[in-house]
């Protein structure tokens, strides 16, 4: 029997600064986060769609569609 290790809780970062996403990427993946970016609204609903995270972290000036549309959505 072998054990398996449980699973990483997911963070969806959504911010259409690279810069600010690779930032918070490399700083959640070094204290044990699986981590998953999205660049503006729409890639968001369908990044959050596909992964289903535990937690997101949405900027709220956005191109496509901004943090609120994606909180509506």
């Amino acid at each position: 029997m072998t054990a398996t290790s449980p699973a990483k809780e997911t963070i969806l970062v959504v911010d259409d600064e690279a810069s600010i996403r690779r930032i918070l990427e490399t700083r959640l993946s070094m204290i044990g986060y699986q981590v998953v970016t999205a660049s503006d609204g729409l890639e968001a609903i369908e990044t959050f769609r596909r992964t289903s995270p535990d937690l997101v972290v949405l900027d709220v000036m956005m191109p496509k569609l901004d943090g609120y549309g994606v909180c509506e959505e």
